[in-house]
């Protein structure tokens, strides 16, 4: 039965859509905050829409990461970590719900005030707020927090460290944050900091923490024990202070959450079977519907679960770096999406079940709509029609293959852009002016998609050989990867981007010209587009609901044409296979569908009486 919640989501998205305009300032603290208009629950909700409050606690949950890590720190750009402990461990001063576009509420933090223009942000913490070490979470623990991870933590964290004018204690549990751009989103970002605890890192150097260092946080779960790339083991913490807030009610709920290391997804998956593992997440739509018929999903020990959702599709694909020529010149690019045979790749090693991506904010309001740019969305990209690329101000569409096997008409496309690019075949490769070959590698990561990845290539270098084009593909364990993906070590990675209902500033960081020669940074294609750049600002500063629509759209339109991803496809449901104990509030999926905000956040183990 299909959930009600898009339903329910149309209705809030009506609601926002008549209060947008009016400002959100706040004369007093408040329960939560939401990006536009007022947040959807009240000050006195009992739980999250999405999360049962009744639900039971106990149990084990095994999942399972390809891989390995040589670090539990999940703040600084060290060494690699399980990607899990962020959410898990740590807490921020408010926490988000997965059924609005953005809005926020109080988990650390009691309460939140702000101006009408929102230059400012105050946050009181909760008195009985604590770290899992039993001592209380304090204004000084909150500035550190904000001082350290803007400094010396990942990168993800600096850009708002820069954009912070001043942090000051303004009361016993209160402290202000105030801002030197006028930009709405600030505010949020702000409440969802993690927040650590200062006396624990005095006399040491958090950038350069050892494995066993780990951060102590004030989540519901602890690291008890792990073995460097083997496991991890999380532990539910029985004293965890927020038990009983409304944002905590129903969720984290298992005992214990182990977090196993494997080296191929095949080995994983085989795990899985065998019931080592509770459960995995399937991205490949052929082999959910064709591989998931074994013994244990024909007697019902294991369940297969559908998660739709209503959130844009994101981008998923093969990022081209643009740092590098001959990526550099877009005829390039064009080619190489031109000799993606989509519609062959997906027949082969999906049945064809799985739709193509269309753009970043595809399946969404906020995507560009077909044809030329219209309205307020021309109107923003006007300024910069000299810069940008073929398609869109004209509007611009994937190119579609004939369904052919060899594809023959998108080659010839994709051969004449090559030729007036400067490269002409000599002795069967594909070389330019100075006689060099066209060759590119494919930087691959060993994880859950590493499989599917391997396989489009394969394809896809064939392809390429009939444009004299060698195409290397290269397969590196998580820690190489990391290390090059940092430093932009790669001709094409695969790529995955994650898009939310409230776009705001972290897209500067994943394709912002400052963010484009920034090590570690999530612009991986090293886009410096002034129209990109212009479009992210108009987005933070939109007043009106349209306004905030059109700069994304036309950003949309922007990226899109940019050709800097081969685009693959659209994971518009979530398929989970599970033990059956495993149960989750089937009648009320939340808007974002799944993530780690559905499972485990607020899934619980109960298992079936026995006859």
């Amino acid at each position: 039965m299909r959930p009600d919640f898009f339903s329910r989501w149309r209705v809030a998205a009506a609601s926002v859509a008549l209060v947008f305009a009016a400002s959100a300032g706040m004369a007093e603290p408040r329960h939560g905050i939401a990006m536009y208009g007022d947040p959807a629950l009240p000050p006195d909700f009992v739980s999250l829409p999405y999360a049962n409050p009744d639900a039971p606690k106990g149990g084990r949950v095994v999942t399972g990461n390809v891989g390995s890590f040589d670090s539990l720190n999940p703040f600084t750009l060290k060494g690699s970590t399980p990607w899990q402990l962020r959410f898990l461990t740590h807490e921020s001063l408010m926490g988000r719900s997965w059924d609005e576009p953005f809005t926020l509420y109080g988990l650390l933090a009691e309460s939140v005030e702000t101006g009408p223009d929102r230059r400012w942000v105050e946050f009181t913490l909760r008195e009985e707020a604590r770290f899992s070490d039993g001592s209380p979470v304090t204004v000084e623990d909150v500035i550190w927090s904000y001082e350290t991870l803007g400094t010396k933590g990942h990168p993800r964290y600096r850009a708002f460290w820069d954009r912070v004018d001043s942090i000051e204690q303004t009361g016993p549990r209160s402290i202000r944050l105030s801002f030197a751009d006028d930009d709405r989103e600030l505010a949020l970002i702000a409440g969802l900091r993690p927040i650590l605890k200062k006396a624990q890192w005095a006399g040491r150097d958090f950038a350069e923490a050892r494995l066993d260092d780990i951060p102590i946080g004030s989540a519901p779960y602890v690291v008890e024990e792990y073995e460097v790339g083997r496991y991890v083991v999380l532990r539910r913490d029985p004293d965890y202070w927020g038990a009983d807030l409304p944002l905590r009610r129903g969720t984290g709920n298992f005992d214990e959450i182990r977090i196993e290391f494997y080296g191929d997804n095949t080995v994983l998956k085989e795990a899985f079977k065998a019931q080592a593992l509770s459960y995995v997440r399937e991205f490949n739509a052929e082999r959910w519907e064709t591989q998931y018929d074994f013994p244990a999903v024909q007697s019902g020990e294991i369940v297969k679960s559908e998660i739709p959702h209503a959130k844009p599709s994101g981008m998923t694909g093969f990022v081209m770096n643009t740092r590098r020529p001959p990526l550099d010149d877009w005829r390039v690019r064009e080619a190489l999406i031109l000799a993606f045979n989509f519609d062959y790749i997906n027949d082969t090693l999906t049945g064809g079940r799985q739709p193509r991506i269309t753009s970043y904010f595809s399946n969404s309001e906020l995507g560009l709509r077909p044809g030329p740019a219209q309205g307020r969305v021309r109107d923003l990209l006007a300024p910069f029609a000299d810069s940008l690329l073929p398609g869109a101000l004209e509007g611009y569409n994937l190119p579609e293959g004939d369904g052919s096997k060899r594809n023959r008409r998108n080659l010839r496309a994709a051969m004449r852009l090559l030729n007036e690019a400067g490269w002409q075949v000599e002795d069967g490769l594909l070389r330019n002016a100075q006689g060099q070959p066209l060759r590119l590698t494919v930087l691959l990561q060993q994880d859950a998609l590493i499989q599917q990845a391997t396989a489009i290539m394969d394809i896809y270098a064939r392809a390429l050989e009939r444009l004299g084009i060698t195409l290397v593909v290269q397969s590196v364990d998580k820690a190489q990867y990391a290390e090059r993906e940092r430093i932009f070590d790669f001709d094409i990675t695969f790529f995955r981007r994650s898009l939310s209902l409230s776009p705001g500033n972290e897209q500067r960081f994943y394709w912002g010209s400052e963010a484009a020669d920034q090590p570690g940074s999530r612009n991986l294609m090293g886009v410096k587009s002034p129209a990109a750049d212009a479009m992210i600002d108009a987005m933070l500063a939109a007043r009106s609901r349209a306004d905030f629509v059109a700069a994304t759209r036309a950003l949309d339109r922007v990226l899109t044409s940019g050709r800097y991803v081969i685009p693959i496809h659209n994971y518009a449901v979530g398929r989970i296979a599970h033990l059956k104990e495993l149960k989750y509030p089937e009648n009320n999926l939340p808007v974002y569908g799944d993530g780690i905000h559905f499972l485990p956040e607020v899934w619980w183990y109960e298992k079936e009486e026995e006859n």
